[in-house]
């Protein structure tokens, strides 16, 4: 194979023309500019064909990986489990062919509403109009899971009624008052609700402690987070919400080689993809194995290896 001898050392001319599609997101979120600049991180080190694709996300990217159209693809810890096992929205799909590259940083849930609204809780949003996320993201999934635990549903009950598109749009409703909340997943801060904050005065919800208990004991994926105040305009007060790890997933039948590369030119350049956006600033190899629910690519295993990590944690493959 062409990357037979590319497990260590300096590999950039084995991979160089390799394409390297990465599955992102919606571009009113994280996983775009984060995964542009990491395509064109790899493109310019190691001489690949780098590129990147604006798609729902997670469930998305999961897909395009299976039908080979993307070669790594951000996804959420949720949706990762569930397609490995074959649950969920992947009920007879089982994803045994996904292997994990890294833990990236949290991913956390911003319910928005506007700050004359009148909504002081999740709950409140019964008989509103909610914009859940895009069809077949990880924020859309996430969404239907936590507001059901507040007996809330636009698919059966019908109690809320929903707008399904990406956050861009979601901001654009909420800016011209044709939505009256939106779920925004995303790492700090988030650009859609950074867009909002400069047209009206943002609020965002907060999980009663009992709902944060019951929702991450039913969903143990999810953990409390605190989203500091002021990390937007007009947020005086701290958050309390959830999240979930994102995950960056790579092909099984990628060579080692290659995938070797990939890792470590990643952790050899984060202060280049800080530049492209701040969250980067979580992404750290004392970190890098945190929450992993799948297997590690051989080729990641490898690097993370040479660095004195435990990996004997990380599930195994049967």
């Amino acid at each position: 194979m062409l990357f037979a001898n590319t497990r260590g050392g300096d590999a950039g001319k084995s991979v160089k023309g390799e394409v390297v599609n990465v599955a992102t997101g919606t571009t009113g979120g994280v996983y775009y500019p984060l995964g542009n600049a990491t395509a064109q991180l790899w493109s310019d080190k190691l001489g690949v064909k780098g590129s990147a694709t604006s798609t729902p996300a997670s469930q998305k990217n999961i897909e395009l990986l299976e039908k080979k159209e993307a070669e790594i693809g951000f996804s959420q810890n949720n949706i990762v489990v569930q397609a490995y096992k074959g649950e969920g929205q992947f009920k007879g799909r089982q994803q045994k062919d996904l292997r994990a590259m890294t833990y990236l940083y949290p991913n956390v849930m911003h319910f928005v509403v506007r700050g004359d609204s009148g909504i002081k809780s999740i709950k409140d949003l019964e008989g509103k109009k909610i914009v859940p996320g895009a069809v077949g993201s990880g924020t859309e999934i996430s969404t239907k899971e936590m507001i059901g635990e507040y007996g809330l549903d636009y698919t059966t009950k019908k109690n809320v009624k929903a707008d399904f598109v990406g956050f861009s749009e979601a901001a654009e409703l909420m800016k011209n008052k044709q939505a009256d909340a939106a779920m925004i997943f995303g790492g700090l801060p988030t650009a859609a609700i950074l867009d909002m904050a400069t047209s009206f005065n943002v609020k965002l919800l907060s999980f009663e402690p009992e709902m944060i208990k019951k929702i991450t004991e039913k969903y143990p994926w999810y953990f409390e987070y605190v989203i500091p105040a002021n990390t937007y305009k007009g947020q005086t007060e701290e958050i309390h919400t959830l999240a979930v790890a994102n995950i960056l997933l790579v092909r099984k039948d990628l060579n080692d080689g290659l995938v070797y590369e990939l890792t470590k030119t990643l952790y050899e350049n984060t202060d280049r993809l800080v530049n492209a956006h701040e969250i980067a600033k979580f992404i750290k190899l004392d970190t890098a194995l945190n929450g992993l629910t799948i297997p590690l690519h051989p080729g990641a295993e490898k690097f993370y290896k040479e660095k004195g990590l435990d990996t004997s944690k990380v599930p195994k493959a049967n």
